[in-house]
């Protein structure tokens, strides 16, 4: 049986087992998107590669995360079924191969295909991580290894895209991709030998219908609380916006004044150093300062470095990217949490919900904002994402009355 005792980590009371699982899902965590996102600073060159727009270069990543967020849906069904650890084993294995093919794409609708199994692939590794881990992981060590897991995933996205840029100054796209994946076959290989067997999971003996039929009826709960709602509209907001920024915020330095190498571009992912400090330093300050009033000032904090990016000074950008960055993920992590303490019960489906429209709104938006990006350039592209955290604070606003926990 797991532990409930304690709830702060000792050195001592790590076992080995515990550290399998802890190195095994920074493996998993860094591998899986560290594949999804190689392709964002490179969107600019495989637009020329495949004689494309800006907006439709965008669906390389987009079609990503769109059928990630519906495999989110269904893979925590499937885990139910097949066990988790092979689902997220064949998650970030089919990711780390369908990203070597890429460099085999001979077309741009070959690359797509391989992009949306991708998507496909990986909605197995987030949709199960965390009810793995919470399962297999002593209480007194699942806050830490959560953290790790994280953690990986932040560096992950992190490292994707700038190893993928270096490589490309160094060499072809196509080397690029071969190599990428090469390191996700690693990996992945790393993962599957270090993380232990499930101890405290069977596998449902109930039919996927039947697992379908209380997906379903948790599905309609969740729905009809307005918080939890507008939760779920602040993550198609926020990520959207994200993702907007960071796809085309390449084309805009790319080009003249600024002429950005791929190396350079690749760079501004460091930022996400900063995100991953915000992230906990967000959710430590919520009980001094309440979910509500922190959300609000990490909206402003976006919207202040969206607008410090209109300068030609390229000290300001670099400053407006920096906080806009920071704050991004200090508003995902008060607005997951605040998911959980509302969802009064399927708080995995509620998790698991909020997440299908985070990934929704990288899709969505990240290639609508293609269009304003063509049309209006990037102050045009300013203004639509500064209207979209408005509509963001609005929905805030509305969550006054809501008791987080």
């Amino acid at each position: 049986m797991l532990s409930s005792n304690h709830v702060i980590d000792t050195p001592t009371s790590i076992t080995s087992r515990q550290k399998s699982i802890r190195r095994a899902m920074l493996f998993g965590g860094f591998s899986s998107f560290s594949m999804l996102y190689c392709v964002q600073p490179l969107m600019p060159m495989l637009a020329t590669e495949f004689t494309l727009s800006a907006a439709q270069s965008s669906w390389i990543l987009s079609i990503s995360t769109l059928f990630l967020a519906f495999s989110l849906l269904i893979s925590s069904v499937i885990s139910e079924i097949i066990g988790r650890k092979v689902l997220m084993l064949w998650a970030v294995t089919i990711a780390a191969a369908t990203t070597v093919l890429c460099s085999l794409a001979q077309s741009f609708e070959q690359f797509i295909v391989l992009r949306g199994l991708l998507g496909i692939a990986l909605g197995g590794m987030p949709a199960v991580a965390i009810a793995y881990l919470s399962e297999e992981v002593e209480a007194n060590a699942l806050a830490s290894t959560i953290g790790l897991y994280i953690a990986g995933s932040a560096l992950g996205g992190m490292s994707g895209r700038l190893i993928n840029a270096l490589l490309c100054d160094y060499f072809s796209w196509q080397a690029a991709f071969a190599i990428m994946g090469s390191i996700g076959l690693y990996t992945a290989w790393e993962f599957a030998r270090t993380l232990p067997d499930a101890q405290h999971f069977k596998p449902s003996n109930a039919n996927l219908r039947a697992q379908s039929s209380v997906i379903i009826a948790g599905f309609r709960s969740h729905a009809s609380n307005r918080s939890l709602l507008c939760l779920f509209g602040l993550a198609f907001i926020l990520t959207g916006c994200f993702t907007s920024f960071y796809n085309y915020i390449s084309f805009h330095l790319i080009a003249a004044p600024f002429y950005f190498s791929q190396a350079s571009l690749g760079a501004i992912s460091i930022f996400y150093l900063l995100g991953m400090l915000s992230s906990v330093l967000a959710v430590s300050l919520i009980a001094r300062f309440g979910r509500k009033n922190m959300m609000l000032s990490a909206l402003c904090g976006m919207l202040l470095g969206l607008l410090f990016t209109l300068s030609s000074s390229l000290i300001f950008i670099v400053a407006g990217i920096a906080i806009f960055t920071f704050c991004f993920f200090a508003a995902h992590s008060i607005a997951s949490s605040w998911v959980a303490g509302l969802a009064l019960s399927s708080r995995a489906l509620a998790s698991a919900m909020y997440l299908f429209c985070y990934y929704a709104g990288a899709s969505v938006l990240g290639s609508t904002s293609g269009d304003i990006w063509s049309n209006a350039a990037w102050p045009g592209l300013i203004f639509f994402m500064c209207s979209l955290l408005i509509i963001g604070a609005s929905l805030t606003a509305f969550l006054r009355g809501s008791k987080p926990v």
